[in-house]
């Protein structure tokens, strides 16, 4: 049975309408900036693998490290034992995570970074024996598929199935130019209650919502008010870490830093799944206590797997090299100027960029959210160009390899214009055969 037969037979899919799915691609090698299929054909990997690899496929120096480790240590537990890379890692971490933070709890993924933020904040005021246990979080947040991320998460299609089991939370609305007064004066609202013991946010890009950016100045202000109400502050830089924004974590951009950061995705560069979340001093010490109670009782069985750790440390060495930091500006300026390319084109109604991220938001007909039904001819139409995108509804976005070269770059600007006019000369999807 060949390779497609059996992914039909026994496979499903992540977020994948699985009645009538079309054949997925078979990948058969990863290169640079390319997925290789089983033909031969290459694609641009135009959003790294939902947003993890950072240096390229099948990096030569992360592979030559995971390769040595391979035969030293493979995984061991992590309560009452320590390795190596876990400890390296961690103080690689703080290195260039915003000055406050002082601890990382390594986990396996976005969603239990988050998790783990969420019970850290909740189990924190719980140590003290004080009554704090509601959340903030924007509107329109997305903070992973586990129930905690969930719940801090936008109410939509996502979890509809799920809402009766989500615990409350208070929701703000998302800010924008035009309500910055509102945000705040909702946010203190619902601070001076008391009650209040965390706020997540992702910082300045709400990636699964579309993209959407907001500005680090009101960001800044509403975690100056949660230091003021004493509101715990997780910053989830799950996709905005390692440098997408153009820094190293978005909240480099505020001068108010977050007391808990969760981080995932490009940690490892993209090859092995591992999570982390660190925390400033004063979170960690309300766990030390002579009641063992108070112990932060949460942990993975590949906690802290030393094959990953391993590959997250050769990714920062080559993110912090000035080879990879000249890309990433590179990549910044090109962003900025083909927004301006795009500004007078009617059939856009925004287009965002903030350092390599790019986003480009459609008009239809139909609702802007995630099931637009013109997301699956933006990805077809795509495909046939020989490049991977994965549209959330109708916005298309561009996050690429660091590696991406300055033609790469301009061929993927040059297709986006060729979609642009096509989707203009036929006036929006109106039928199947638009993109064929």
């Amino acid at each position: 049975m060949d390779i497609l037969k059996k992914d039909k037979s026994f496979v499903w899919h992540p977020f994948t309408h699985q009645l009538d799915m079309i054949d997925p691609i078979v990948i058969s090698k990863g290169e640079g900036v390319f997925l290789i299929d089983e033909m031969g054909e290459k694609y641009i990997d135009a959003i790294s693998s939902w947003w993890v690899n950072l240096h390229g496929h099948c990096n030569s120096y992360i592979s030559g490290r995971l390769g040595e480790q391979l035969f030293k240590l493979e995984h061991c537990l992590f309560s009452d034992f320590t390795h190596g890379p876990a400890a390296t890692l961690a103080e690689n971490l703080i290195d260039i995570l915003p000055a406050n933070q002082a601890k990382i709890f390594y986990s396996d993924n976005g969603s239990t970074a988050v998790e783990v933020a969420i019970k850290m904040v909740l189990q924190y005021w719980h140590n003290q024996n004080i009554e704090k246990k509601t959340l903030i979080a924007i509107e329109g947040s997305y903070h992973g598929d586990t129930f905690g991320g969930m719940s801090v998460g936008a109410r939509n299609v996502f979890n509809n199935a799920f809402e009766s089991h989500l615990f409350e939370v208070k929701f703000i609305p998302f800010p924008t130019s035009d309500n910055r007064d509102i945000v705040v004066e909702k946010f203190e609202e619902i601070a001076r209650v008391g009650d209040v013991a965390g706020f997540i946010f992702e910082p300045l890009v709400q990636g699964a919502a579309g993209m959407r950016m907001y500005s680090a100045e009101i960001l800044d202000r509403l975690i100056e008010i949660s230091n003021q109400y004493s509101i715990c502050t997780i910053a989830d830089e799950v996709m905005t870490g390692f440098g997408r924004t153009g820094k190293y974590f978005s909240c480099e951009y505020m001068n108010n830093l977050p007391d808990l950061v969760c981080m995932s995705k490009g940690l490892t560069g993209g090859y092995l799944p591992l999570g982390a979340t660190s925390c400033a001093s004063f979170v960690y010490e309300k766990f030390l206590d002579q009641d063992r109670a108070k112990t932060f009782f949460h942990g993975h069985s590949y906690t802290a797997n030393p094959l990953a750790c391993v590959a997250a440390i050769a990714s920062l060495e080559l993110l912090k090299s000035e080879e990879c930091q000249n890309s990433i500006r590179s990549i910044t300026e090109t962003n900025h100027q083909f927004k301006e390319q795009l500004s007078d084109r009617n059939s856009i109604l925004d287009v965002r960029t903030l350092g390599t991220i790019l986003a480009i938001e459609l008009k239809t007909e139909e609702s802007t959210d995630y099931l637009n039904s013109i997301s699956n001819y933006i990805s077809s139409w795509f495909l046939r160009k020989r490049i991977v995108l994965r549209p959330l509804g109708n916005v298309f976005y561009l996050i690429p390899p660091y590696v991406v070269t300055p033609s790469q770059m301009e061929y993927l600007q040059n297709c986006i214009v060729d979609f642009l006019d096509k989707f203009e000369n036929e006036k929006g999807v109106k039928s199947q055969s638009f993109g064929q």
